[in-house]
């Protein structure tokens, strides 16, 4: 099982996504011998799961049933266990893009925190790509290794424990990009420069507070950066739905009466008017906003090494 490489067969050692609905999944290591409980009841890893195929429809004890779906990096941002704050999709779909990322780039990260942003990068930049990334707290870096190991992408990235701002990344003028996830961005511009290939390579900074951009601002124009900018994206999301409007009245029934000479002040007359005159329903699809939308998240700086 690999995160980059799709398979067909569930097997021992797999990290599977068990998906009960759109709003209820969580990950879960195939073992064999292991049951793992859910609302619908038991899943039994030797016989459920491994030799299946992925996209499975698995029955559990109780009678309910569970999809097993294969792992990618947006089903891993959705259930990955936070040792951080992490970035989601609409954040990492704009990093990558803006990032001019593609398979065989050189990318450098710090923080790796909890390898949200970590899994997308390596599945964008593989096959031949690699991943460097840094991360200050010791545990949090072993832990980030035993995921890529576990989930077969460690030959794509390697993990380093160490501060960026002093130490830097530990490698000089290979990488495409660099991306920063620190509390203070200015103070890595300077390794950040050094990291990135001679010329063109790109740099990006994520940062929750403007104050923190506008000190990054300064420090990439005082290193040479040109092109900065600064992005915030929210995202708004939509219900589709089937909703009931009435048919307006558009006068046609008073001028189809006319036209047969139909009076209305004639009193044996009202009563049909009335009833001619009643509008119908018709229904159709509609969509309507969410009365609750995510707001801010971070600000994403970009530049260009000149």
């Amino acid at each position: 099982m690999s995160f980059v490489e799709y398979g067909d067969t569930i097997k021992d050692g797999d990290t599977a996504i068990v998906f009960l609905g759109h709003e209820s999944m969580f990950p879960v290591k195939v073992q064999h011998g292991t049951v793992t409980q859910t609302k619908y009841g038991v899943i039994r890893h030797s016989t459920d799961l491994i030799g299946k195929k992925y996209g499975s429809k698995v029955t559990c004890s109780k009678g309910g049933w569970v999809f097993i779906l294969h792992p990618t990096p947006e089903l891993w941002t959705m259930n990955l266990p936070h040792r951080t704050q992490i970035l989601y999709s609409t954040d990492i779909s704009i990093i990558t893009m803006m990032l001019e990322l593609k398979p065989g780039s050189i990318v450098c990260e710090s923080g790796t925190g909890s390898g949200s942003l970590s899994h997308a990068l390596i599945r964008t930049v593989a096959p031949t790509g690699h991943l460097y990334t840094v991360e200050f707290h010791q545990q949090r870096a072993e832990k980030a290794r035993e995921e890529f190991r576990e989930h077969g992408v460690e030959h794509l990235v390697t993990v380093t424990n160490q501060d960026v701002c002093k130490n830097g990344f530990g490698v000089s003028n290979i990488a495409d990009a660099v991306f920063l996830d620190i509390p203070s961005p200015w103070e890595a511009i300077g390794h950040a420069k050094s990291a990135l290939k001679a010329e063109g390579g790109r740099i990006c900074s994520f940062s929750p507070c403007i104050e923190q951009v506008q000190r990054t601002c300064l420090a990439m124009e005082e290193y040479g950066f040109t092109e900065i900018n600064t992005l915030e994206i929210l995202l708004r999301v939509y219900n589709v739905r089937t909703i009931s409007l009435q048919i307006p009245d558009l006068g046609k029934a008073a001028e189809d009466n006319s036209s047969i000479g139909f009076d209305s002040s004639n009193p044996s007359n009202q009563g049909s008017s009335c009833s001619n005159l009643q509008q119908g329903t018709v229904q159709f699809k509609s969509g309507v906003p969410l009365r609750e939308m995510v707001g801010h998240t971070g600000y994403l700086t970009f530049a260009t090494k000149s």
